[in-house]
């Protein structure tokens, strides 16, 4: 069995020694193969580059400790030595957290005497912060009010929301110490708690621990649509709200009634007084903060009704927000369906017009037809707890809105109707400040009544048509007079209850948000529009956006709305229409043009609906121009 194997192998080394060139090749080849198969079955460790070692996202100068090393552990110790704490988690390759970066630092270059920043690299695999925690998304921003916390912060990452967001974990609960703090307190957007403390004790009277962490707890719970908490100190400024021991917790609600914390029902905890005034609040007008392009959250608001989406420009670090304040009374007049002592205390406070008539000149075929306007300076105060006198209808405020209206007369002369319109328009940028005119067109005797009032007939050049010398308008003082958006401003409160289209009002900043107002047919450059959109219904309305969008044209869209007819025009998104050289066989027909040549009684018309992505509908084009050329007529449009 053995000698034909060792003939072979005797065979071999005969001829191995007659070709050693032979031999040579083959140790070689086998040594490669053998190199070759280690390092391919040798650990993944051995053949990945390792990382390259991070660096310093944050500049060195920053008020932001930087940890690029993810020495989370460290981070905590810092923790201990300060009141307020944020962390600012991130990875340094993230587009969201490169972009979120400039903006802490200008946080934290406003706030580094009061807050201790803490920037922590959470993406160094051999870093504490990567092994201890796991996160589905960067930045991520905690917040701690000493050892409360971590609070997370969802919000826009720019620099005013955070700031304004840092701000309310450093002080949670307001100190209300007056009867005009309070009111302004109450007439708030957000719900606003209120509890009552005696701090005759030291350190603090009980409770109040309790109440102060509740705050905390209810901005860990919504970011969005958060409450408000205050403290009262003075017993008789308590009992203007029905506190009369110490502490009592408040919750303050517009439309029904306030509520006061049951402690006979409820332990008094933080997590109970939080959970208590969430359930409990009130909240009529919703702010909205979509993520990005895809996101659900404006269809899901959709899907509960007929909605009014309200885009303004918002800085969250302003004191005074007069758009929002005269908004929310719109608001409030919508849904109170009761006549409660906080609405009528609050329809004391209206616009305040004065108003001159003007004649202006005669049609230039029609000489004894005129159009006369009633031209109105309207002021308004906002939302304010406090009573204000009326202003004195002057010489000066007449002739600035006479130099408006002069600019935009070409408008009104060319207005004909008998029955009276009204439009508004502004002077300057100021949500408390705008001009109407209603305007109605006379003929024959009627103009003689008009005339009695004005002592000369005023154009937009100040001049008689045959004479050169200047006529200065005679311009009256008159009383308090109601304009015609005041003779209306009743019928919307309470306008909820009466209607079968209840509305959904929803806040949006346009600084963030306006990609969603241009969908929706925004065209203003002043950042400001609203509409209307009913899902179920298909309906889309827009604000009519030469007018300023203030409370009065609010009001009127609303009621034109809840009108079982109403007179608004379906918004229709639409392309532009492409200007062809010559004549086509087939007519594009887009949104704008729909009317005009499809529903064209003189004519009959073959339209076809089609998507740019239908590939049937491609197919059919050689055939619908074949068919145009068969059936070629004055009367047969072929549209697509």
């Amino acid at each position: 069995m053995l000698r034909p194997a060792w003939l072979h192998v005797q065979r071999l080394l005969y001829l191995m020694g007659r070709r050693p060139d032979l031999l040579c090749g083959a140790i070689a080849l086998s040594c490669a193969l053998f190199v070759a198969l280690r390092f391919t079955c040798s650990r993944a460790k051995d053949v990945v580059l390792p990382a390259k070692p991070p660096v310093h996202f944050f500049p060195l100068q920053s008020p932001v400790v930087d940890l690029f090393l993810g020495q989370i552990d460290y981070a905590e110790h810092l923790r201990q030595e300060s009141e307020i704490t944020l962390y600012f988690l991130y990875a340094p390759w993230c587009a969201q957290s490169i972009a979120a970066r400039e903006e802490i630092e200008h946080v934290a270059n406003n706030l580094a005497d009061q807050v201790l920043f803490v920037a922590v690299n959470c993406w160094w695999h051999h870093g504490k912060c990567r092994k201890q925690r796991s996160f589905f998304f960067y930045p991520v921003i905690h917040l701690y009010h000493r050892s409360f916390g971590p609070i997370e912060y969802k919000g826009p990452l720019t620099a005013g929301y955070i700031e304004k967001f840092v701000r309310r974990v450093m002080s949670p609960v307001l100190y209300v110490p007056s009867m005009e703090k309070l009111k302004d307190f109450l007439f708030n957007l957000e719900p606003g708690v209120l509890g009552f403390f005696e701090f005759n004790a030291s350190p603090q009277p009980p409770g109040y621990l309790t109440f102060f962490r509740s705050a905390l707890h209810s901005l860990q719970k919504d970011y969005i649509d958060t409450i408000r908490f205050g403290v009262i100190t003075c017993r008789a400024l308590a009992k203007e709200i029905s506190l009369s021991s110490p502490g009592s917790v408040y919750l303050h609600r517009n439309l029904n009634s306030s509520l006061v914390y049951p402690h006979q029902e409820m332990n008094f905890t933080a997590a109970n007084i939080c959970k208590w005034a969430l359930d409990n609040r009130e909240t009529l007008l919703h702010w909205i903060r979509p993520h990005g392009g895809k996101s659900l959250l404006l269809n899901n608001e959709l899907k509960k009704g007929p909605a009014l989406f309200m885009f303004i420009p918002f800085n969250p670090l302003a004191e005074e927000q007069p758009l929002l304040h005269e908004i929310m009374e719109v608001v409030m007049k919508y849904n109170s369906c009761t006549q409660s002592p906080q609405h009528v205390e609050r329809e004391d406070v209206k616009p305040f017009p004065c108003c001159n008539t003007v004649v202006l000149p005669p049609w230039p075929l029609l000489s004894r037809v005129h159009n006369v306007c009633e031209l109105c300076v309207n002021q308004s105060r906002g939302v304010s707890p406090l009573p204000v006198t009326e202003p004195h209808c002057n010489f000066v405020d007449i002739a600035a809105a006479l130099d408006s209206f002069y600019l935009k007369e070409q408008i009104f002369l060319n207005f004909m109707s008998t029955v009276r319109g009204c439009s508004n328009f502004l002077s300057s940028y100021s949500p408390y400040f705008f001009y109407s005119a209603c305007c109605q067109t006379v003929s024959g005797g009627r103009i003689a009544s008009y005339q009695d009032n004005a002592s000369s007939v005023l154009s937009s050049q100040g001049k008689d048509p045959n004479e050169k010398s200047h006529i200065v308008p005679h311009i009256e003082e008159k009383g308090q007079r109601t304009s015609s958006y005041d003779l209306t401003s009743h019928a919307l409160t309470g306008l909820r209850c009466r209607t079968n289209k209840t509305l959904n009002m929803y806040l949006l900043d346009s600084n963030i948000s306006w990609v969603y107002a241009e969908r929706l047919g925004a065209s203003s450059q002043e950042r400001k529009f609203a509409a209307i959109i009913d899902l179920k219904e298909e309906i889309h309305y827009i604000i009519d956006q030469s007018q300023p969008l203030i409370g009065p044209t609010l009001e009127v869209f609303i009621q034109n709305f809840s009108k079982v007819y109403s007179p608004l025009r379906h918004h229709l998104a639409s392309d532009t229409t492409l200007s062809m050289s010559g004549p086509q066989l087939i007519t594009e027909v887009t949104s704008s043009t729909f009317r005009q040549v499809v529903l064209d009684s003189r004519k009959d018309v073959l339209l076809l609906f089609y998507t740019t992505w239908c590939g049937f509908c491609a197919t059919l084009n050689h055939i619908f121009i074949r068919l145009t050329q068969l059936l070629a007529t004055d009367s047969l449009i072929v549209a697509r």
